[in-house]
């Protein structure tokens, strides 16, 4: 498949997509099969403005929970007041008497917690309060290959005896701020940022996150480019099928496996985006990489359209990547203090 061009529209039998189209706007949050898909100017559905896929369900399910896929609608008010609970006690004021922590303790997210994204919501998709936001395998939980956690770039090179810090073409894509996941298809769970805006033309959709102002932009009714020609976010292509927009991408660089989607050079993902109401879109995607994973992976989750006033902002990743220098600066101190 990855040897020549793709038509997408190969990909799909189009009686089981409009069938599947179908579903999801009748049964998808429930009372909204009722409400009309609203138009852009070209006639396609229109799904622009700015929109967020924070929730509190995991992307992989505990695995105390097996096969449950979702929550009782009293476990998951139960949880979701809890979550509300911790969320209000983060922003209480500091206790000005309080100790010192530990010599050596690490709290990553100590002072960040302020400027993360509230997390108190479960994915609600269905009449379901899901576990995990992944359906498929029935386990909720990725279907490594033998070691596949391993066959991603960043682990041949360790097998090959090189470290994170040997230099800064070894460190992980967000880490070196060229990307942000929450763009890149799929467009992971992120702790803050976690928006983006959809603007829609004749021609192309253009996807722009938050984090790190990732512009990613989709060929509508087009065929992929030559498979030597790898690009950061893959090389995405898009169509229409009757209120769903369906993108394929693939071409990834091998460097974007990441801590939430482990992948290699052979990734290739299928994203659904189905409005179902003025202020929510059914979002799935399909993960398909034979040297990482068993089988393909599905994953659904809501994105909800922001708040009136709500909206994106400019962010400066390591404000001017200062921390580069300092990592790569302690590695080589290190290095020479063990000589």
């Amino acid at each position: 498949m990855l040897g020549t061009p793709l038509d997408l529209r190969k990909l799909s039998n189009p009686c089981i997509s409009i069938a599947l189209v179908f579903l999801l706007i009748s049964n998808v949050l429930g009372s909204e099969s009722e409400w009309d898909v609203p138009r852009t100017e070209h006639g396609y559905p229109d799904m622009q403005g700015a929109w967020s896929n924070v929730t509190a369900t995991p992307i992989q399910r505990p695995r105390e929970f097996d096969s449950k896929r979702a929550y009782t609608k009293e476990e998951a008010l139960a949880l979701e007041s809890e979550l509300r609970e911790a969320s209000a006690q983060n922003y209480l004021p500091s206790d000005s008497n309080r100790t010192a922590p530990p010599i050596g303790d690490v709290d990553l997210f100590l002072a960040e917690v302020l400027y993360s994204d509230t997390m108190t919501n479960l994915a609600f998709i269905n009449g379901e309060y899901r576990t995990s936001l992944i359906v498929n395998p029935s386990n909720g939980r990725f279907p490594f290959t033998e070691n596949g956690r391993s066959k991603d770039i960043y682990g041949k090179w360790r097998a090959q005896g090189l470290n994170p810090w040997d230099g800064p073409e070894f460190l992980m894509v967000g880490e070196r701020c060229i990307t942000g996941n929450g763009t890149m298809p799929p467009m992971a769970i992120i702790h803050y940022n976690s928006n983006i805006q959809i603007v829609q033309t004749s021609d192309y959709v253009v996807i722009l996150g938050e984090m790190v102002n990732d512009a990613r932009i989709i060929r509508l009714d087009s065929v992929h480019q030559s498979p030597n020609m790898k690009k950061w976010m893959g090389d995405s292509i898009g169509y229409y099928e009757e209120d769903t927009l369906v993108v394929h991408t693939q071409n990834y660089r091998p460097e974007q496996s990441n801590m939430r989607l482990i992948s290699s050079e052979q990734l290739q993902v299928t994203e659904r985006f189905t409005p179902v109401s003025n202020d929510k879109i059914f979002y799935t995607y399909t993960v398909e990489d034979p040297v990482i994973y068993t089988e393909p992976v599905t994953f659904e989750f809501p994105l909800n359209r922001l708040k009136d006033g709500g909206r994106l902002y400019e962010f400066a990743c390591h404000e001017g990547n200062y921390s580069m220098p300092g990592i790569l600066a302690g590695a080589r101190r290190q290095e020479m203090e063990d000589k």
